[in-house]
């Protein structure tokens, strides 16, 4: 065990761990006033759902034993982390348990960023459920096809079979591209087709409540995703230094490109853009960090930004509300930044790989397609059956009374902003200032 390394690891797992707060801050600023604490409910719930299942058999299912041709794990090898918890248990250079509390993260953020498709609309029970069922059924098989390493002795020989993305197809996604952001926004879009369209989408206005909640979201999520990537180095060594400077500069790059984008097609650079390029240009750089050059980041962040900018649009094109742009920023983010890793991948770069455009052909563009498209489709298709599970069993959808007056109220009896009484002020007969502010409040809901 080297103790550096395990110090880095622990640290990037609770960096890991606070992008889902982050995600529930730059979620519920998006959404209007009335159903922010859903939204942030929706992540909180992700969190105590998928760290218990991870727990009982979620790393068993991605990290066990290969038992389906690289298909899945042995769900129950260690059910309850049993036998990982002896201090001679490790992975690679750090303790066992490091690394489940690692990939845990990794869980539970996956999750969450499903539910900012279906924001304004959904109940908060029925939520938990198709969470569950989809970290069993999904995230934690597509978790072994990448994450989940051949396990060889000394001699090279494979003794401890993984998934087959990562061994068999030899893509590159270093920390996700695949697993986490493709698989969420595939699933994002196959919600969005099963709940519908939000009550006056897209002839109402349906703009952010509190830009400063989505910068602050932004900014903790940007401040997580450094261990995010340069966490999954699982060492404190140059790797992780590689990963780093390419997370920052990508990201950079990215913000760049939505704004031009909006500057030359809107005639303004906005702070939402600012903020959603952001989360662009991090979800692009995901697979790639380990692949290229700080000057192929910034290719991957830049072209990568003006492809999500352009597509966020694409919901109204085919009339699919995506009500944060999960399928905008995730599912196209996800699979420019992994395809892109066969233009721009450098064997400069610690992966030691050529794409296209440093001499190495077709040969890892085409791995790269074929493991982004097979998540994509895997993802869709069993969000869509789980989805239609759940709402024709228990109901997914909040009903269209409680989404017009406040579904913060209908699922969880609070609102987020207490503005004072209705009633008159004492011995006055005349409205209070709070009461005023409230009438506001609500007549902006209601728009």
């Amino acid at each position: 065990m080297d103790t550096g390394d395990t110090a880095w690891v622990l640290t990037s797992a609770a960096l890991v761990l606070l992008m889902t707060p982050g995600l529930a801050f730059f979620y519920g600023g998006m959404v209007r006033s009335k159903s922010v604490l859903n939204m942030m409910m929706m992540s909180l719930g992700a969190m105590a759902v998928v760290g218990v299942l991870w727990v009982l058999f979620g790393y068993s299912t991605a990290f066990g034993a290969d038992v389906g041709g690289g298909l899945l794990g042995k769900p129950f090898e260690f059910f309850g982390l049993d036998g990982l918890l002896g201090a001679d248990s490790l992975a690679g250079k750090i303790p066992s348990t490091v690394f489940v509390a690692f990939q845990a993260m990794f869980a539970i953020i996956t999750v969450a960023l499903i539910s900012g498709a279906i924001a304004d609309r959904a109940r908060f029970g029925p939520w938990l459920l198709f969470a569950g069922l989809w970290a069993t059924i999904v995230y934690f098989p597509v978790a072994h096809w990448v994450f989940d390493f051949d396990g060889k002795d000394e001699a090279g020989n494979v003794i401890d079979p993984g998934g087959w993305i990562a061994n068999k197809l030899l893509a590159i996604d270093f920390a996700g591209g695949t697993a986490v952001h493709i698989n969420a926004g595939a699933a994002g879009l196959a919600l969005a087709i099963v709940l519908g369209k939000r009550v006056g989408w897209p002839k109402e206005p349906m703009k952010p409540h509190s830009l400063p909640l989505v910068v602050l979201g932004a900014g903790l999520l940007w401040f997580g995703w450094f261990g995010f990537n340069a966490g999954s180095a699982l060492g404190a060594n140059g790797l992780a230094g590689v990963t780093f400077i390419n997370t920052l500069v990508a990201t950079c790059a990215a913000m760049l490109g939505w704004l031009i984008t909006e500057r030359i097609r809107d005639g303004k650079a906005t702070t939402l853009g600012a903020a959603s390029g952001v989360i662009a240009g991090l979800v692009a750089i995901t697979p790639a960090c380990s692949s290229v050059t700080p000057i192929g980041a910034i290719a991957v962040g830049a072209i990568t930004g003006v492809l999500c900018a352009l597509a966020v649009s694409l919901k109204y094109r085919f009339g699919f509300d995506d009500s944060l742009d999960v399928v905008g920023v995730h599912l196209v983010g996800g699979l420019s930044g992994t395809i892109l890793i066969g233009l721009f991948a450098s064997e400069a770069a610690p992966a030691k790989v050529n794409g296209l455009f440093y001499g190495g052909g077709f040969d890892q563009l085409w791995r790269q397609a074929v493991g982004a498209f097979a998540v994509l489709g895997y993802s869709f298709v069993l969000s869509l059956a789980l989805g239609y599970l759940v709402k024709f069993t228990v109901g997914f959808r909040a009903t269209e009374e409680a989404e017009v007056a406040s579904i913060d109220e209908s699922e969880h009896a609070e609102r987020a902003y207490e503005y004072g009484s209705l009633t008159s002020a004492r011995g006055t007969g005349k409205p209070s200032v709070a009461a005023g502010a409230t009438a506001v409040l609500e007549g902006s809901n209601k728009k």
